[in-house]
């Protein structure tokens, strides 16, 4: 069993989380939320005004989803946000306002799946369930020597076994995040800290000196990078946005409207083409404002926004849910993904300049 040693490291080395030891189980779910697909580092401000904006179910469900998203603004993977605030809202009509202890009535909730599940019960509510992240899955790993491909069926149920196999009764949650921080610390992608590490004796990978080939990752196709357009369109001091449908990419967010260059288009053609099928007007295309970059998990875009004018038509939601001529000072209440936050950090910069 690798129990024993890893529990007594964590009784040493674990790290110090607000969300740890909270005595509200409403606070694990939301940090363990947070944590997917995102760093310890970057979570912990979010957790902690996410805490003092929504500090129970019932404040969250009774809040809109607009306030919602702009507290998540900037951790990404906004469906997290929206799935936090669905679940909240069934949590607080049919349990009362409570997280309930039983992970099948977990997982019944939006945005909760395997891991989750078991990782709030185990720590919040102290039952014997294995919990399976990235983390854990490089350990397993390399303690086991699996040379299965990681994310595969095959290896996925080898993973769930051992995971359960060797989990201690009655000290689940310990030892689940004993787990978790020998993976953020320890146990590291691409070059382990093998010597630092209280489960080296019990490493097969280690042993065979294969640890660094450990887990075996599937090769990944090419990131397709797209170049995207947005239209800066301004009225009365008043900037045009356009919320996104609430299904999607940064769904129920907001963002200076545009879309995608399409082959042997140049930018201007581009966008006033975006401009007619998204808002129904056409515009005329001026000053380039400025060129972004950001990586999504699974492609990369740069985009162009310009400063435009609006020649014949009036602006309509063909394909938005809402559009909104917002202030420059008012562009921070509004919702956004990274990009379109910076456009709208340089526009309001830009009217204090101005004053």
């Amino acid at each position: 069993m690798i129990s024993q040693p890893l529990l007594e490291w964590y009784a040493r080395y674990a790290r110090q989380l607000p969300w740890r030891d909270h005595p509200d189980p409403y606070a694990i779910w939301i940090s363990e939320i947070m944590l997917q697909q995102t760093r310890v580092e970057t979570v912990i401000d979010y957790f902690a005004n996410w805490m003092q904006a929504f500090p129970d179910i019932e404040t969250l469900a009774n809040s809109s989803e607009q306030d919602v998203l702009r507290q998540w603004e900037g951790l990404g993977y906004y469906s997290r946000a929206r799935n936090i605030h669905k679940a909240a809202r069934i949590l607080q009509s049919e349990y009362d306002g409570r997280l309930p202890a039983d992970p099948q009535t977990l997982l019944k909730l939006p945005g909760i799946g395997r891991y989750t599940a078991a990782a709030i019960t185990s720590i919040a509510f102290g039952m014997d369930q294995a919990a399976l992240d990235g983390n854990i899955r490089r350990i397993l790993s390399r303690i086991f020597d699996i040379s299965l491909p990681i994310r595969t069926p095959a290896a996925e149920k080898l993973f769930w076994q051992l995971a359960e196999e060797n989990l201690p009764a009655g000290q689940a949650g310990d030892y689940n995040q004993a787990l978790m921080d020998l993976g953020a610390t320890i146990c590291l992608p691409g070059k382990p800290r093998c010597l630092l590490c209280p489960l080296q004796q019990h490493c097969l990978a280690f042993e065979r000196g294969v640890q660094e080939q450990r887990p075996v990752i599937p090769q990944k196709k090419p990131i397709p990078h797209y170049i995207v357009t947005a239209a800066i369109l301004e009225r009365n001091q008043r900037f045009l946005l356009a919320q996104r449908p609430a299904n999607g990419l940064l769904g129920g967010l907001w963002e200076f409207p545009g879309g995608k260059q399409e082959e042997n288009e140049t930018l201007p053609v581009a966008l006033q083409r975006e401009i007619m099928e998204e808002l129904g007007c056409e515009v005329s295309v001026g000053a380039h404002f400025g060129e972004y970059q950001h990586a999504y998990t699974h492609f990369r875009v740069t985009l162009h926004a310009f400063i435009c004018s609006i020649i014949n038509g009036e602006p309509q939601p063909i394909e938005a849910s809402q559009l909104a001529w917002v202030r420059a000072e008012q562009l921070s209440d509004y919702p956004m993904g990274k990009i379109d936050r910076q456009i709208a950090e340089q526009l309001r910069k830009n009217a204090d300049k101005s004053l």
